[in-house]
């Protein structure tokens, strides 16, 4: 499976837990009503987009190290035997690598931002235990994980052409990255199902 398809199922995936999070959460909120419709709205915090900040800052850094290093044409594609059948220029290379990580970055912003308006207009009822800013922490850091999996591409490739070393193949990395990542996101929903459940009870 090539790397674009990869990726993209990586987004895909973590988009459709981010949309159903999001869902969950405003059905679990009712309407305001008279006596409660000035509903405070949950206050920005840059927790909630720290990792993909991290990853996008990261990135700048690396490329920044790397670009001295790479040669005029950089080897991105490779066949099953680890040689390169594919080039482009070096600076081509490094706005492929630098435009989706700002993009993922915005989008987990502009994710929190929305949620955060949403807030305004739904309240939550008492004693269901769910955390609105638990949630808003998981949502905009998800976004971190196909970032990684990209920064991982963008590091295996810059050190190729650099030393000649290939680090870990990135199906590889991408299948533990997924696991890991859906560890994290099964623990969490057990926990906001088990805490709705006490509240309930």
């Amino acid at each position: 499976m090539s790397i674009p398809i990869l990726i993209i199922i990586a987004i895909i995936i973590l988009l459709a837990l981010g949309g159903g999070t999001a869902f969950w959460l405003v059905l679990k909120r009712r309407q305001p009503t008279k006596e409660t419709a000035t509903v405070k709205a949950i206050p920005f915090s840059w927790s909630y987009i720290l990792l993909p900040l991290v990853i996008l800052l990261l990135s700048v850094i690396l490329t920044a190290y790397f670009y001295r290093l790479l040669p005029a044409e950089v080897a991105y594609h490779f066949a099953p035997d680890g040689s390169p059948d594919r080039w482009l220029s070096r600076e081509v290379i490094t706005v492929w690598f630098l435009i989706p990580q700002s993009i993922l970055t915005l989008a987990a912003t502009a994710i929190i931002w929305g949620i955060i308006r949403l807030s305004t207009k739904f309240q939550q009822p008492e004693g269901t235990g769910i955390n609105p800013k638990g949630i808003l922490l998981l949502m905009g850091n998800m976004i971190a994980l196909p970032q990684i999996i990209l920064g991982f591409a963008m590091l295996d490739i810059f050190s190729y052409n650099s030393y000649q070393i290939h680090l870990l193949p990135l199906w590889v990395f991408t299948l533990i990255i997924m696991v890991v990542g859906g560890i994290i996101l099964g623990i969490f929903f057990i926990r906001v199902m088990w805490r709705s459940w006490g509240a309930i009870r």
